[in-house]
């Protein structure tokens, strides 16, 4: 198994990564969302979010503290899957252009709980 060094090697930091740049995409694609400032900001913010604090996490170098960012990731994450199914609620956009992305945030979501149950068991193991 390789060693991870730096949270680049993290599976959910890349993914939170592509995540972001796809929806920074999106805000610059979408001609109702480059309109809307506010909403623009406020999603671009929570998908930045999430890779920030995967990253901070784990600059700490302690498993608690990094789980209790990796919570805050998840969070994130939900908040970016909300934001796009508002999209879609107030007609700034298809189903079809955001259903990727929405998978994505799920899957994302689903890694991130994985991961603190993995360093959630590692706090547990070495208690014993």
């Amino acid at each position: 198994m390789a060693t991870i060094k730096s949270f680049e090697d993290l599976d959910i930091w890349k993914n939170s990564h592509d995540l972001g740049k796809d929806i920074f995409n999106l805000c610059e694609t979408n001609f109702k969302i480059q309109k809307d400032f506010s909403f623009k900001d406020q999603i671009k913010r929570a998908t930045l979010s999430v890779s920030n604090n995967i990253a901070e996490g784990f600059e700490y170098s302690n498993n608690r503290q990094f789980y209790r960012f990796l919570a805050i990731a998840k969070a994130s994450c939900g908040e970016v899957r909300n934001c796009l199914l508002f999209l879609i609620s107030i007609n700034y956009s298809e189903e079809k252009e955001v259903e990727a992305l929405i998978l994505k945030t799920r899957i994302l979501s689903g890694q991130i709980g994985n991961f603190m149950k993995y360093l959630n068991k590692l706090n547990k193991e070495s208690k014993t």
